[in-house]
């Protein structure tokens, strides 16, 4: 007796085929996150007053100022923290420009985490390591030579000799005039403790 023969019907497979994401760009990443700077609400990170751009050197060059003491690492959103360093600086570098970075009673709980500073080196384009002309760290630590020293051997060897430690904020005069730098009082107060009060004479040098 013949017996009936059942067809089977196989799954399409081809409707089951894994999507292999796509993997972002250096650039799409950080056209992505300058949009997102754009639009979202940065006041928490603004309004701690801790990055911000103060006048030009003796060569109009934009001066980007941070302070590390108004850096608390244990209470902000650190991914708003890179959003705002991307909303303030991106047009600033399109052209030459130089960060003065005060380290002044700064300590443990302002040290960026490492893992923050690679992602933020590896996310911002060429542009901003081309056309920082300096990097001053004024009141240098131990902790930030040796970071500094480590990050621009291994990491950022582009930006190893724009590296200027300072002992005081006197030393920026001879690039800046004084009233294109604006610096949180505690700041001068410190460096009139270690350093003394020669440099605060009036400066006849032109701008």
């Amino acid at each position: 007796m013949a017996m009936d023969t059942m067809a089977v019907e196989l799954p399409d497979l081809s409707t089951h085929t894994p999507q292999v994401p796509v993997e972002e760009t250096a650039e799409e990443k950080y056209e992505r996150l300058l949009r997102r700077a754009r639009t979202e609400d940065l006041s928490e990170i603004s309004g701690i007053g801790c990055l911000y751009q103060s006048g030009v050197d003796r060569l109009g060059r934009p001066v980007v100022v941070f302070i590390g003491k108004w850096f608390p690492i244990g209470d902000i959103d650190l991914d708003k923290a890179l959003l705002y360093l991307i909303k303030l600086l991106d047009p600033i570098v399109r052209g030459d420009y130089v960060i003065a970075y005060f380290h002044t009673l700064a300590s443990s709980n302002n040290h960026p985490p490492f893992s923050w500073l690679k992602e933020a080196y590896t996310v911002l384009p060429y542009k901003y390591k081309k056309n920082l002309k300096a990097f001053y760290i004024v009141h240098p630590t131990f902790w930030t030579k040796m970071m500094t020293w480590w990050f621009t051997t291994f990491m950022a060897p582009a930006i190893k000799a724009k590296v200027h430690n300072l002992p005081g904020v006197e030393y920026l005069y001879s690039v800046m005039a004084r009233d294109q730098l604006e610096v949180p009082a505690f700041v001068t107060e410190y460096d009139m403790t270690i350093n003394g009060l020669h440099y605060f004479q009036p400066d006849t040098r032109n701008t």
